[in-house]
């Protein structure tokens, strides 16, 4: 245990370095950047690893297993960050802290009329375009924005987007600027009370590049968990 202690905090820390240095270089505080640690692939004694070194936000691709590890780790924010089917929405309800993926009106209309207590979320945008991608198309946002920030029971937090896979990370910075131009025009319009002040966007090869661009929460994995 003391081998994977060690290895998990080196990778820890050289992330939250890089996170540092990244906001240092746009005048941003490491304190508006949360870093979520994506568990998809690991193995439960990685997990508690990350978790008994402080780690307080953690996400899931799936639904099913996000419930299961919530309920194994009440402790910590448990973050959806993978497609969520309209027939599984309600089984996430209270488990997840915060759902980065609502990629269409329609799932917000089910998620507000069967949240009991309002459902903290990001909308999921297509800023690329890519056909193999989910979420709203920027235009579509807009049109529906006015329907969505008035639904009950959800909260809107702000916005969430995926790059197109790239060995430069300099090719993601169009994408992250985007959304965050579309989130600064949708706060414009939307009404007194609605704050956008998540955006969800970099993963574990262009997280610097994301909070350069704006970036309050950024999605990584493989990162923390490699040379295990």
């Amino acid at each position: 245990m003391a081998d994977l202690r060690t290895q998990l905090e080196g990778n820890l820390k050289h992330v939250q370095d890089r996170i540092a240095a990244a906001c240092q270089q746009v005048g941003r505080s490491a304190s508006e950047v949360t870093l979520v640690a994506v568990t998809k692939y690991a193995q439960l004694d990685w997990i508690q690893g990350l978790i008994d070194l402080g780690m307080a936000d953690l996400a899931e691709n799936r639904p099913q297993q996000l419930v299961e590890r919530q309920a194994r780790w009440p402790q910590v924010r448990w973050h959806l960050i993978g497609q969520l089917q309209r027939n599984k929405a309600k089984s996430v309800l209270g488990p997840a802290s915060l759902i980065h993926s609502v990629d269409s009106l329609r799932l917000a209309q089910r998620l507000s009329a069967l949240a009991e207590s309002p459902q903290r979320v990001l909308c999921e945008v297509n800023v690329s375009g890519e056909a193999s991608k989910a979420g709203f198309t920027p235009t579509e946002l807009q049109q529906a924005w006015d329907e969505l920030v008035a639904l009950p029971n959800i909260t809107i937090e702000g916005l969430m987007t995926m790059a197109p896979l790239s060995e430069n990370p300099e090719d993601a910075r169009p994408v992250f600027a985007g959304l965050r131009q579309l989130r600064d025009q949708l706060q414009l319009r939307s009404p007194q009370g609605v704050s956008l002040s998540h955006l969800s966007m970099g993963m574990s090869g262009d997280y610097e590049v994301a909070i350069q661009e704006g970036a309050t929460l950024v999605r990584v994995g493989s990162r923390l968990f490699e040379r295990l």
